[in-house]
């Protein structure tokens, strides 16, 4: 028996053969062209064609994993949509004389490196999603079947790495376990297995070629793959793996229950969400609530600007389909990791401490107050929450509740029907967990966005694989930010939830109980396992 370790994504088992998944060798001479002209129309023929393949890919993570996950495959449409990185393809094609395939290569991997050197973590990071479009547009150009990579058993895919869109791509019903050779915990690739729910390993240097047909068990319990293992490791993990199964069947009967502690404090646990997309999940998965709509996907699923009415009919959706149920959606958080071309921001340094959220909103007043009326219109349609994110001063939170009024006078004014939403904010920085006293007597709730909030309280990028080793996300400056603004709240009497990662971690949820905790809102997936810890904790212990 040999053993691999790594960095697990999902705990879990999976028990099956191997399967290395290896992507062709492209083999792209420079040879001359005689027709320049033709390999152009080859070239702009097969981007039509991947922009077609990412729009395929999108409503294919849409229907597995959500809208956040799925909305890589829209940035990847748009950047093959680029003219910059088209034009610099043309013009190797027309000066050089050079073949399509060749000329793609070219100019994306020039593209890849300048964005490779980047300071910004951001803009660092597309660099793989140029090599991934690349990748795209060659195996159209070279006619590689893709679909036939995986085989047609299945079984635990091993790779050096996986793109987003390979993932997507892979047949779910063939799919036991993914184990990969690069890889961290934030890639989009872990991402999605999380969303897929499946068990995946990561940073395992001791994958080998010789691994391929062989038995194997990947346990994401202890962050390790046994291949060829011994009858009884095989009987003592397949236990496990029947024991794992039988508990996701138990969740099922927690449909209904209430999130009530064995003394009888009960806490709200509602959902996170991309867009009405998801609204099923919640469904499915019994939410209480959504505890945070993250409204930038209307921008980032669209090419321009979203209308009022766009805006307003999304929104709507939701509360309506969710009534009676209490939907909290959060203002536009465009800007750091997440942009769109046609807001124009220019490049920053430092992006995370940059141009963005509310800042863009509280400068752009126009664009802000579209967001707003949208938001007060679909008020009417069911209980609807407001919540304003990156807010640091009592300032900001007034100067952005002058301009909803101003909203709301002009709907009245026009004779819309409307609603009266709850106002609250994200605590995310350490200005705002300061200044909790202060904000608590302006707003209805907070929400503490836990994945921000680390990173500024730690100085930690949290999308730097690098920094992993040197990231804890129970620190205590972060647990005891987190209790500070909870008393806060709770002093001027306004409630307080989690709408971060740390709401979905069960070793903290009794913590977070004890803390006071009023709401906790998690990936749809993760509902029932938090029901279910909450019911076994007995606060008077």
């Amino acid at each position: 028996m040999k053993v691999g370790t790594g960095k697990s994504i999902l705990n879990g088992i999976a028990i099956g053969k191997i399967k290395i998944y290896k992507a062709p060798k492209l083999e792209i001479s420079g040879e001359l062209v005689k027709d320049p002209q033709a390999e152009v129309a080859r070239f702009n023929d097969a981007v039509e064609k991947a922009i077609e393949q990412q729009n395929v890919l999108y409503e294919k993570a849409l229907e597995a994993a959500g809208e956040e996950s799925a909305e890589i495959f829209s940035v990847h449409a748009m950047m093959l949509e680029d003219e910059d990185l088209t034009d610099a393809v043309h013009e190797v094609i027309t000066r050089g004389k050079h073949t399509a395939e060749y000329a793609t290569k070219q100019a994306f991997d020039n593209q890849a490196e300048v964005f490779a050197q980047m300071d910004d973590p951001y803009m660092n990071a597309r660099s793989a999603d140029i090599y991934d479009i690349e990748q795209a547009v060659l195996n159209i150009l070279m006619g590689v079947d893709t679909d036939s990579m995986q085989g047609t058993e299945p079984a635990i895919l091993v790779a050096e790495d996986l793109a987003p869109s390979e993932t997507v791509r892979l047949d779910k019903s063939l799919l036991l376990g993914m184990i990969t050779r690069e890889g961290s915990s934030n890639s989009h690739t872990a991402i999605l297995a999380r969303s897929m729910n499946l068990p995946a390993l990561i940073q395992c240097k001791e994958i080998d070629d010789s691994w391929d047909g062989k038995m194997a068990i990947l346990d994401g319990y202890n962050a390790c793959v046994y291949i060829d293992p011994t009858a009884d490791l095989l009987e003592t993990l397949t236990a496990r793996q029947k024991e794992d199964e039988k508990k996701r069947a138990l969740l099922q009967e927690l449909k209904g229950q209430p999130n009530t502690t064995i003394d009888g404090t009960t806490i709200k646990v509602y959902a996170n969400i991309g867009g009405p997309s998801d609204i099923g999940a919640v469904q499915v998965n019994d939410a209480g609530g959504v505890g945070l709509f993250r409204s930038e996907f209307v921008y980032l699923n669209s090419k321009t600007y979203p209308t009022e009415d766009e805006q307003f009919q999304a929104y709507k959706l939701a509360v309506q389909s969710l009534a009676p149920k209490q939907v909290i959606i959060r203002t536009c958080d465009i800007g750091a990791d997440k942009k769109v071309d046609y807001m124009e921001l220019d490049p920053e340094e430092n992006p995370a401490l940059g141009y963005r959220a509310v800042r863009i909103c509280l400068t752009r007043k126009d664009f802000f107050k579209t967001q707003l009326r949208a938001l007060l219109r679909a008020s009417a349609y069911g209980n609807l929450g407001i919540m304003f994110p990156m807010i640091i001063s009592l300032r900001e939170l007034n100067e952005c509740k002058v301009i909803l009024a101003e909203c709301r006078k002009e709907l009245e004014a026009e004779g819309v029907k409307m609603g009266n939403p709850s106002i609250g904010i994200m605590v995310e920085t350490p200005a705002a967990v300061l200044c909790a006293d202060e904000l608590a007597q302006a707003c209805d709730f907070f929400s503490i966005g836990t994945n921000d909030l680390t990173q500024y309280v730690c100085a930690i990028d949290r999308q730097n694989a690098k920094l992993e080793p040197f990231s804890d996300t129970h620190h205590p400056a972060v647990l005891r930010a987190i209790r500070m603004t909870i008393e806060a709240g709770h002093r001027h009497g306004i409630w307080v939830g989690i709408c971060g990662e740390l709401g979905a971690d069960l070793t903290l949820t009794e913590t977070f109980l004890r803390m006071g905790i009023d709401e906790l809102s998690v990936n749809p997936k993760s509902v029932l396992p938090l029901r279910k810890q909450i019911r076994s904790i007995d606060l008077r212990a």
